[in-house]
């Protein structure tokens, strides 16, 4: 098993609505507080339309008991669209680290000393039949290079939260994501 980031660690994902982005978030926070026995909190905003509109999803993990449960200024910032990295990108903090689709996001203006990590999520998922579950192959890129939560608590999360007859679609995303990161081909 992978060890969980000690402290406390604020993570902010974004996307447009459709991308799954709401989800992802959700799997973490309760992969954290349930299965890595952390104190978590997440929260979730949208816009008005159904598809297409901003998606925000905060999750904070911790050690000690969370007071406050928004994230301001994010130690991680995953960004699935160009206008959401545009619209966060001032609000990570120096030295956090971005994770974000690469066929989609083009990272510009960025604080000092940023970490970043890149994954075609899009391109891999449609690879597996299916492009609505790039959210879960960034959510397995994600697990794995920022080890914010651990592999076992993720999967375990995964498996309630996604209708049965996607399960094994939604491993091999998860798988994908998690092996692209562990492969030479992470990061910028």
């Amino acid at each position: 098993m992978t060890p969980v980031k000690s402290g406390k660690t604020a993570i902010k994902l974004t996307g447009f609505g459709g991308q799954g982005i709401i989800l992802a978030g959700q799997i973490i926070g309760e992969a954290a507080a349930i299965h890595d026995r952390k104190n978590a909190t997440f929260t979730q905003s949208y816009g008005p339309e159904a598809r297409g509109g901003a998606a925000c999803a905060e999750v904070i993990i911790s050690d000690s008991r969370v007071g406050y449960p928004f994230v301001n200024t994010p130690d991680i910032l995953v960004a699935m669209s160009q206008t959401a990295f545009d619209k966060y990108i001032s609000s990570l903090r120096k030295g956090g680290m971005l994770v974000y689709e690469g066929d989609m996001v083009k990272p510009h203006s960025l604080p000092e000393d940023v970490r970043m990590f890149s994954i075609p999520a899009t391109a891999l998922a449609e690879k597996l039949g299916n492009k609505i579950v790039a959210n879960v192959v960034l959510l397995g890129f994600f697990t794995a290079v920022t080890e914010a939560i651990t592999r076992d608590a993720a999967l375990k999360v995964l498996e309630t939260s996604v209708p049965a007859r996607f399960l094994e679609l939604n491993r091999k995303a998860f798988e994908q994501g998690y092996n692209y990161a562990k492969s030479d081909k992470k990061g910028d």
